[in-house]
């Protein structure tokens, strides 16, 4: 039985402006939305699709104009709930640096937990699970900006893990990495995701990563264009190229073929599943 973890219900949203401009557009428009315990969903859009914006939305960093959003059934328009709503879900921003308060990486990770009220030998227990939990451990007294942006930006994940969130809602945590950095980030929020059974959404634009969340939803112009699995979202390359999204290299590459006249089965969104489909294709060739 499935149980909501997130929900959004006629949502919209609406940035201020100064008072002498003219009223902006909503950046999110009537968004009907469930997340439920323990998936995995990525999210897309385009620059300004509002995507973001509806990471945001989801504990309490912005309400909605009009519309609700509940975290385990508790409004996130309650001032009285923000507090709550905090612990039960986790964010984790673009920029690591923006996270990192301390001068210490295990000072850092202590930070959520120490505001949180909770008791020194807990939180020295929680830092140390945490620190492992991302790979870091041995970098607990390292000071944060001798890390790397993979390094820091695990550190900033250790920190919401330490304060024990039932999930974490990533705003394009790999962005402003390299390759061997985005996937250190990726593995890490996979393993949160199966091994600790953790609700994760991730903002993202990489494709390659989209392809391994149980779902994604794609945003476009303040809407929900698409939500499905990555198998079914990306079936309609077409109509995700029209709103300038790319779609995975293996399953551009068939989508190319078949232009060509050369047809794989199936629905590739992986490499080994693109290299598997062109050899059985060549092996019927030569018999």
């Amino acid at each position: 039985m499935t149980e909501e973890f997130i929900k959004f219900e006629n949502v919209s949203f609406r940035y201020e402006n100064a008072e002498d401009e003219p009223e902006l557009p909503l950046a999110l428009k009537n968004i009907n939305l469930t997340v439920n315990k323990g998936e995995l969903v990525a999210v897309l859009g385009h620059n300004g699709s509002g995507k973001s914006t509806l990471a945001k939305l989801t504990n309490a960093i912005l309400v909605p104009e009009s519309g609700k959003v509940s975290v385990m059934g508790m409004d996130t328009a309650n001032e009285d709930l923000k507090y709550e709503i905090r612990r039960k879900v986790g964010m984790v921003f673009q920029n690591p640096d923006n996270q990192i308060v301390a001068t210490i990486v295990e000072d850092d990770v202590a930070f959520g937990p120490e505001n949180l009220g909770v008791e020194p030998d807990e939180i020295r227990i929680r830092v140390d699970e945490s620190l492992k939990a991302v790979e870091m451990y041995e970098m607990r007294q390292a000071e944060p900006h001798n890390l790397s942006g993979g390094q820091k930006q695990r550190v900033a994940i250790a920190g919401i893990l330490a304060m024990q969130t039932d999930g974490i809602v990533f705003d394009e945590p790999t962005a402003m990495l390299d390759p061997r950095g985005r996937q250190a980030v990726m593995d890490t929020i996979l393993k949160i995701n199966k091994e600790q059974g953790k609700t994760v959404m991730f903002i993202t634009h990489f494709m390659d990563e989209a392809v391994l969340a149980d779902r994604v939803i794609v945003v476009n112009n303040g809407e929900i264009m698409t939500d499905g699995t990555p198998q079914e979202v990306f079936s309609d390359i077409g109509r995700l190229k029209k709103v300038g999204l790319d779609v995975p290299q293996a399953r551009e590459l068939q989508y190319r073929l078949k232009e060509n006249g050369i047809d794989l089965n199936g629905n590739i969104l992986f490499e080994d599943e693109c290299v598997k489909a062109i050899k059985e294709l060549f092996q019927k060739k030569v018999l």
